[in-house]
C-alpha cells in the first residue's frame, strides 16, 4: 500500500481545513462596507457613502465570478450568475446601496452554505494505525524482525500474542486463536487449525504461532481494505446545491424578464431593478438556513452530520443497508441462558464458571463474569488457574478442579448436554461447558444479543419512507437469517468480506439513494462507497467514523430514524422556503419590469423576502411530530430502573424453564424442589416487579404514548403472568397435600411453566422494544 500517498493526502486535507474561508472574509467586508456607508449617509456624506457601498459591491463581484466559473466547469450555471449580473448592473447604473445589499445577502448565503456543507475528509488514520509495519521472520539465525515490505510469499513467520497478522498466510502451528473483528465485525474469536488460512489484519488472541506467508503486503487482505476505502471515497460525487437545481429554470426566466423590460422601456435601470429583485437570495438562504437548522436539530439527538449535502441526500434515501454486529446487535456476547445438570442449580453453575473466569481476558469469560455480577452472585477466589488458548480455563474453585470452555465433541454426552447442543444450534449460540472434578455439571450459552432499540428503529425507518432494509454481515447465514427474521428485514447477505460489502452497496446505489450503516474498520470501505455512510461512533472504530458522512454519537441505532425524519423535514422546509421566496421574487420582478420598483427599493423589498424565508427555514430547529418523544426526567428514571430489573430477572426466567425441563420424561425427586424454587423466585421477585410496572411505569408512560389504551396490551400480559403463577401455586399446594406431584398434574404443570417462560420472554421483549427504547 502506498502509505506515503495516504499520509500526504491527510496532510493536504488538514491544511485545507486550516485555511480561513473566503466566505467568512467576504461577509466581514460587506457588513463593514454597509455599516460604513450607512454612517456616512446619516452624516449627509453621500459621496463617501457611495464609495463605501461601491467598494463593498466590487469586493463581492470578484469571488462571485469565481464561483460562477467553478459552476460552469461542473456543467451547470448556478444561481450565483444572477447575483453577478445584478452586482454588475448596480455598479453600471450607480445604484450602490442596492449593490451592497445584494453583496451582503450573497456573502451571508455562501457563509451559511459553507457551514451547512463543509465536509470532513475521508482520511484513513485508523486503518493506517492498525496496519502492521513489520513482521517476525524465522531464519537460520533465529527469529528477526524485518520491515513488512521485505516479506515474500513462502517466508516462515512468527506471530506473537496480541500482534496483528502481518500478511495473509497459512497456520503451521497446531492452532491459532484469532480476533478477526477488524475484518468481519464479529466479536467472537476464531480458531484456525494447522494448514488453515489466516488473513492480515486479524489479531492474535492466543499464544504465539507459526505462519507461512502466502502473499506480500500489497496483495494481503488488510492492504485491500485500505485501497477499497480510498477508491470508494474517491467515487463520491459532489452533491448539487438545492438552489442550483431550481436555478435551471429561474435563471433564464429572470434574464428574459430583465431583457424584455429594457427592450420595452429603453431604460437599463429598469432591467437592473428586475435583476435586483430577481437576486436569488431566497434560494441562496433557504436551503442553507434550513439545513443548518436540521444539522443543529440532529446534533441534539446525538447525530453528527458532517455535510449539508449528506443531510439533503439522507432526506431522499430509500434504501438502507446495515451491518449486523455492533449495529443491529450489541456487538459483544452476553449470557443467553444457563443450563444445569440434573441435581445442580443454574445459579451455582454460573457462579462457579464466573469464579474461574474472572481473571481471564477472553471476551466470553468477561460476558460470564459480567452476568454473574449483574445478578449479585458472590464469586470465589480461584487458584492454580491456567489458560488454554482457544480451549478454555482450568483451576481450583473451593477445593474442586474446575474447567470452563470448549468440550471435546467426540466425548459421549448425557441427554441434557445433547439438548444444550441442539438449543445452541437453534439459537445460534456459543456454549461454554462447565466441568467440576472432570464431570460435566452445566453449560453457559452465549450470544451477541439484538439491540433493544433495533426493532423500534426498523419500524420508524419504514415509517420515514425507507422502502428497502437489507443486512450485510460477515457472520454465518443461519445467525444472520434469525436476526433478519426477528426484525422483518427485506434481505440478508451473509458471509461477506469488505470487498463484498462494497459490491453490495454499489449494486443498491443503482436503484435508489442508499445509506450504509456500520461500526467496524471492515465497514469503512462500504460506508465510503454509499451515498450516505453512517457510523456507530459511540463504540465503533475511528476508521468507520472517519469514512462516514453521519456519525451516531450515542450507542443507539434508532437515532438514525430521528436523523432521517429530521433530514426529510429540513429538506421539505428548504424547498417550501425556496419556492415561496421565488414566487414573491417573481411578483416583484413583474412590478420592477413595469417600472413600479426602483433598484434600491427592490433591494429593500428583497431583504423583506429574505427575512420571511429565513424565519420559515428556522422552523427546522423545532422538533417535528414524527420525531421520537422526549421523556420527562422522572419517567426516564423509571424506564432505566425497570430496564435494569429486566436484567436482574433473567435468572428467574431460567429457573422457570429449568423447572419445566425437569418435569420432562420421568421426573426425578428433585423436580419438585426445582418447581418450588422457581415459584419462590416468581413470588418474591417477579410479581412485585410486574405490579410496580403496572402501577408506576405504565401510568407515567401513558400520557407520552397517547393515553391508557397504549399500555392496555401490556397490562393484559401482566394478567396472564399472574394467572399462570397462581396455577403453579395451586399445583404446589396439591403436591404438599399428596406428598408429591401426582402423574395427572405433570402435563398441566409443565405446560404452565413453559407457558409462563414464553409469556415472560415475549413480554420483556415487547417492553424493551416499545417502552425502554424511548429512554436515551
Amino acid at each position: 500500500m502506498n502509505r506515503f500517498l495516504l499520509v500526504a493526502r491527510l496532510r493536504r486535507s488538514t491544511a485545507a481545513i486550516a485555511v480561513p474561508r473566503l466566505e467568512h472574509g467576504l461577509l466581514a467586508v460587506t457588513t463593514a462596507a454597509l455599516a460604513g456607508g450607512g454612517v456616512a449617509h446619516f452624516l449627509d456624506a453621500a459621496r463617501l457613502a457611495d464609495l463605501f457601498w461601491g467598494l463593498g459591491t466590487v469586493s463581492a463581484v470578484v469571488p462571485a465570478v469565481g464561483w460562477v466559473l467553478v459552476a460552469l466547469r461542473r456543467g451547470h450555471a448556478g444561481v450565483d450568475l444572477i447575483a453577478v449580473l445584478a452586482l454588475g448592473g448596480t455598479l453600471a447604473v450607480g445604484e450602490y446601496l442596492a449593490g451592497i445589499l445584494i453583496a451582503l445577502m450573497l456573502a451571508t448565503g455562501r457563509t451559511l452554505e459553507d457551514a451547512a456543507q463543509r465536509r470532513a475528509s475521508h482520511d484513513l488514520r485508523a486503518l493506517l494505525a492498525h496496519a502492521p509495519r513489520s513482521a517476525r521472520r524465522r531464519t537460520d539465525e533465529g527469529v528477526v524482525r524485518v520491515p513488512l515490505r521485505e516479506v515474500a510469499a513462502g517466508d516462515a513467520l512468527v506471530v506473537g500474542p496480541g500482534e496483528v497478522v502481518p500478511v495473509d498466510g497459512r497456520v503451521e502451528s497446531a492452532e491459532a486463536v484469532l480476533d478477526e473483528s477488524v475484518l468481519t465485525g464479529e466479536p467472537l474469536q476464531i480458531t484456525r487449525h494447522r494448514d488453515e488460512g489466516a488473513r492480515s489484519g486479524a489479531v492474535n488472541a492466543g499464544g504465539a504461532f507459526d505462519l507461512r506467508a502466502t502473499a506480500t503486503e500489497q496483495d494481503s487482505t488488510y492492504a485491500g481494505i485500505v485501497r477499497l476505502a480510498q477508491q470508494a471515497g474517491a467515487e463520491s460525487a459532489p452533491v448539487v446545491r438545492l438552489a442550483d437545481r431550481y436555478a435551471a429554470w429561474f435563471l433564464p426566466l429572470a434574464l428574459a424578464t430583465a431583457a424584455l423590460a429594457w427592450l420595452v422601456s429603453g431604460s437599463p435601470v429598469r432591467a437592473v431593478a428586475v435583476l435586483v429583485v430577481a437576486t436569488p437570495c431566497p434560494m441562496l438562504l433557504a436551503a442553507p438556513v434550513a439545513v443548518v437548522s436540521g444539522l443543529s436539530r440532529a446534533s441534539r439527538r446525538g447525530v453528527v452530520v458532517r455535510d449539508g449535502g449528506a443531510l439533503e441526500n439522507l432526506g431522499r434515501a430509500r434504501s438502507l443497508l446495515l451491518d449486523k454486529t455492533g449495529t443491529l446487535t450489541v456487538g459483544r456476547p452476553s449470557v443467553l441462558d444457563v443450563v444445569a445438570a440434573p441435581g445442580r442449580v443454574p445459579t451455582e453453575v454460573l457462579r462457579t464458571a464466573a469464579s474461574l473466569d474472572q481473571f481471564s481476558p477472553h471476551v466470553l469469560a468477561q460476558a460470564i463474569v459480567d452476568s454473574a455480577r449483574t445478578r449479585g452472585l458472590e464469586l470465589s477466589e480461584p487458584t492454580e488457574v491456567t489458560e488454554e488458548p482457544g480451549r478454555g480455563a482450568r483451576g481450583v474453585v473451593e477445593g474442586h478442579r474446575v474447567f470452563i470452555g470448549r468440550d471435546d465433541a467426540a466425548r459421549a454426552r448425557p441427554a441434557w448436554a445433547k439438548a444444550v447442543d441442539n438449543r445452541a444450534l437453534l439459537d445460534g449460540a456459543t456454549v461454554a461447558w462447565l466441568a467440576v472434578d472432570e464431570h460435566l455439571t452445566g453449560a453457559v450459552l452465549l450470544r451477541d444479543p439484538l439491540r433493544r432499540d433495533a426493532p423500534h428503529a426498523v419500524r420508524r425507518l419504514r415509517d420515514a419512507g425507507i422502502a428497502r432494509l437489507v443486512m450485510l454481515t460477515g457472520d454465518r447465514a443461519a445467525t444472520a437469517q434469525e436476526v433478519a427474521a426477528v426484525l422483518g428485514l427485506d434481505g440478508v447477505r451473509a458471509g461477506l468480506g469488505p470487498a463484498d460489502k462494497v459490491a453490495a452497496v454499489r449494486d443498491e446505489r443503482r436503484h435508489a439513494v442508499t445509506v450504509m450503516v456500520g461500526d467496524g474498520v471492515n465497514d469503512a470501505p462500504a460506508l465510503a462507497a454509499a451515498d450516505i455512510g453512517v457510523a456507530m461512533g459511540a463504540r465503533g472504530s475511528t476508521a468507520s467514523s472517519e469514512a462516514a458522512d453521519i456519525v451516531l454519537t450515542t450507542d443507539r441505532v434508532d437515532r438514525l430514524a430521528d436523523a432521517v425524519v429530521i433530514a426529510q423535514r429540513s429538506r421539505r422546509i428548504a424547498v417550501q422556503s425556496a419556492l415561496g421566496g421565488m414566487l414573491l421574487s417573481l411578483a416583484a420582478m413583474a412590478a420592477a419590469a413595469l417600472g413600479l420598483i426602483q433598484p434600491a427599493v427592490g433591494a429593500l423589498l428583497q431583504e423583506c423576502i429574505d427575512v420571511a424565508v429565513i424565519l420559515n427555514a428556522l422552523r427546522a430547529l423545532r422538533a417535528g411530530r414524527a420525531e421520537q418523544v422526549v421523556l420527562a426526567p422522572a419517567t426516564e428514571a423509571l424506564v432505566h430502573r425497570f430496564a435494569a430489573e429486566h436484567d436482574d430477572l433473567q435468572d428467574v426466567l431460567q429457573a422457570v424453564r429449568a423447572a419445566a425441563d425437569r418435569l420432562s420424561g420421568v421426573p426425578e425427586p428433585s423436580a419438585l424442589a426445582s418447581v418450588e424454587e422457581a415459584h419462590r423466585l416468581i413470588t418474591e421477585r417477579l410479581l412485585p416487579h410486574e405490579y410496580a410496572e403496572e402501577h408506576q411505569l405504565y401510568p407515567a408512560l401513558a400520557p407520552v404514548l397517547g393515553g391508557p389504551e397504549s399500555t392496555a396490551t401490556m397490562s393484559r400480559a401482566h394478567t396472564e403472568i399472574g394467572r399462570l403463577s397462581r396455577r403453579i401455586s395451586t399445583h404446589l399446594q396439591l403436591a404438599r397435600v399428596n406428598g408429591g406431584l401426582a402423574s395427572e398434574q405433570l402435563d398441566d404443570l409443565r405446560s404452565c411453566l413453559y407457558g409462563l417462560n414464553t409469556v415472560l420472554r415475549l413480554h420483556f421483549a415487547q417492553e424493551e422494544e416499545s417502552y425502554f427504547s424511548l429512554a436515551p
